[in-house]
């Protein structure tokens, strides 16, 4: 079915009938989508559709960005933030109050009131938020630690096959506590040496 009426026609009519739909009980709601329908030639789930939508009302949106957290904003945040010794959004609002004020007292960081005040108001997912390019930034730059090696790795240890024809010398050694599985009390030890080559 071919539709009469023009796309800006059928949206001006949803804005009109949307607020009446949602307004309206089941059997008047039956009848205003029989006439949307038999006007705009629409399917009926596609009508439902359409009209059940929440009705839209224009809405100021504050928006939240650098606007509100300039530049001056973030370079303060990142001082305090590197003086708490780079600690999570959530403990750095927390403690932010304390250690602006500690930093203004001892002349480490002089800050406009706009921005004193805007630093305060921010919440921990905003701070994490303005942190986040210079967090990517220190990770890109850290460098891996090569592990050190393992005392063990630097002696020599032979096993069972190394054994093949030892010379003199070589011996094998048993230390041996004679306590009957208790370690409790005193009791003997005995230290067993024996020549590998001459048994």
């Amino acid at each position: 079915m071919i539709s009469r009426i023009s796309k800006s026609t059928k949206s001006e009519l949803i804005k009109a009938l949307k607020d009446r739909y949602h307004l309206s009980m089941k059997r008047e709601k039956s009848r205003i989508l029989d006439e949307f329908i038999a006007l705009t030639k629409y399917h009926r789930k596609h009508a439902i559709r359409l009209l059940s939508e929440h009705p839209i009302h224009p809405v100021d949106k504050k928006t939240y960005g650098n606007r509100i957290y300039n530049e001056a904003v973030r370079e303060a945040l990142i001082i305090i933030w590197e003086a708490g010794d780079r600690i999570c959004g959530k403990r750095l609002k927390a403690i932010l109050p304390v250690l602006l004020e500690s930093m203004e007292r001892h002349n480490h960081l002089k800050l406009d009131p706009e921005v004193r005040q805007r630093l305060l108001s921010a919440s921990a997912a905003t701070i994490d938020r303005l942190l986040q390019p210079i967090r990517k930034e220190i990770k890109a730059k850290k460098k891996k630690r090569r592990k050190p090696k393992k005392p063990s790795s630097n002696i020599q240890i032979r096993t069972f096959s190394d054994w093949d024809d030892p010379p003199p010398g070589y011996l094998e050694i048993d230390f041996v506590e004679h306590n009957g599985g208790s370690t409790a009390g005193s009791y003997i030890h005995s230290f067993g040496a024996v020549d590998i080559c001459t048994a």
